[in-house]
């Protein structure tokens, strides 16, 4: 059901306090935060849009601020908004305590040609009230005619990350006392501390219509980690590092990266129509730092579906992203898991790798829709299916574990279609809470 238009002076007053106050209830997925997305280049200072909608009819949180601040000017319709969104950096759970920070995200368009892909980029800096300093600057960038396209990272953060043990969540009763806690049936909590640093850039040239094929190199380093583990065989990672020849303090997981990937979304930050996959392969080697060699394949494929020509962001998402070890060792904080996917978004309803094993797949659905004739606030309706291999002979898509919930979308950036998504979701084990993010999650 759409509703009229908001032009009413205090009903514009009475949202403030919401788009105030529910940033701070969020509940942010453990980790690197819950808001990075793949995104690129700052470096414009003006954006050069070109819109494949009619945005005088949408009402975004600039429109909403402007007639606060200016309530009895008229907007003026030939203004182009920017591609630059920045807002507080604020959420809150029981691990990182309070979160205070500013985020921000910017899309542009390079070149004249309409058929180039929006480059988009976000960055961050935050604190929290444990202690935890985190800094990120991620980018995607297409040159025009979509010839080259860059993605990257760059991270620096000391952080604190939440551990459930190995597996998808089951117990292991009969086992040793160590086989117990790594894999641990009551998901019983424990707590890593460490300073992680993260470099990664991969290039893709255009090969065909839609095609690209790219190569580059990950570096992901952690210092000084704590579990508190003092004889290695008593928490699920020190179990863990002990098995496979880890040290308990440090490591480096770093290696080349090899993929290949097809693209039709009409827009990164919020799609309404089109496909995207990127499959690659991971190679650590031992001779550029890493602390063992191993070998992963990675897949991504999402599929967007508008059901609606008068209302095209009325969409049903799919998104089914894996990880998989070949051979070798994989760092226990660098397995594939829970919000391990490249923007940290997967598995709503659990924490930061809640679910992990060396093999790992997330399928999800997502049902997008508006509720303002605008735009300006929108729903979505979600669901996940989470399944992991454990070293006690679980296997991969054995063994599943769901989430779904539901949330709100608030239109922050008409011109880049950024938005704000306060998203509440409910998991096993009694895991439940509020996800904060900019942006959808896929």
């Amino acid at each position: 059901m759409h509703f009229k238009y908001i032009h009413n002076f205090k009903l514009r007053w009475m949202l403030m306090p919401a788009l105030i106050v529910a940033p701070a209830l969020a509940f942010s997925q453990a980790g690197p935060p819950a808001d990075s997305l793949k995104a690129d280049s700052l470096r414009a200072r003006k954006f050069n849009i070109k819109p494949i909608e009619d945005l005088s009819k949408q009402y975004d949180f600039g429109d909403l601020t402007h007639a606060i601040l200016h309530p009895h000017k008229k907007p003026d319709s030939l203004h182009k908004s920017s591609g630059i969104t920045i807002v507080p950096n604020v959420a809150a759970n029981p691990t990182i305590g309070g979160q205070l920070g500013i985020k921000a995200v910017a899309g542009r368009r390079l070149g004249n040609d309409p058929k180039t892909l929006l480059s988009v980029a976000a960055t961050s800096a935050s604190i929290t009230t444990k202690g935890i300093i985190y800094f990120y600057l991620n980018h995607n960038v297409f040159t025009p005619g979509n010839k080259w396209n860059f993605q990257g990272n760059l991270v620096a953060a000391k952080t604190v990350s939440p551990d459930f043990g190995l597996g998808i969540g089951r117990g292991y009763p009969n086992g040793s006392t160590p086989e117990k806690i790594l894999a641990d049936g009551s998901h019983k909590g424990y707590v890593i501390r460490s300073n992680y640093y993260n470099i990664r850039e991969k290039l893709y040239k255009n090969i065909g219509k839609n095609f690209f094929a790219g190569a580059g190199m990950s570096f992901e380093i952690r210092r000084n980690v704590n579990a508190r583990d003092s004889t290695g065989l008593s928490t699920p990672s020190g179990v863990y590092n002990t098995g496979h020849g880890f040290p308990q303090d440090h490591y480096s997981s770093n290696g080349f990266l090899f993929n290949i990937a097809y693209t039709t979304r009409d827009n990164p930050n919020r799609t309404y129509k089109g496909v995207y996959f990127d499959a690659g392969i991971r190679v650590n080697q031992r001779w550029i730092g890493s602390t063992k060699s191993a070998v992963q394949i990675t897949s991504d494929l999402r599929k967007y579906i508008s059901l609606s020509d008068v209302n095209p962001e009325t969409v049903l998402a799919l998104w089914n992203w894996g990880s998989y070890l070949v051979t070798g060792d994989i760092p226990y904080l660098e397995l594939p898991g829970t919000a391990r996917d490249g923007s940290y978004r997967s598995g709503r309803g659990y924490t930061s790798q809640y679910f992990k094993g060396t093999q790992f797949n997330d399928t999800e659905a997502e049902f997008r829709f508006p509720i303002l004739r605008n735009k300006f606030l929108s729903g979505v309706a979600f669901g996940n299916l989470q399944t992991a291999n454990d070293e006690h002979g679980t296997k991969l898509f054995q063994v599943f574990q769901p989430g779904y919930g539901a949330g709100f979308r608030v239109l922050f950036n008409k011109a880049t279609r950024t938005n704000l998504a306060l998203d509440y979701a409910f998991g096993q084990f009694g895991r439940k809470g509020f996800f904060l993010n900019l942006n959808e999650s896929f």
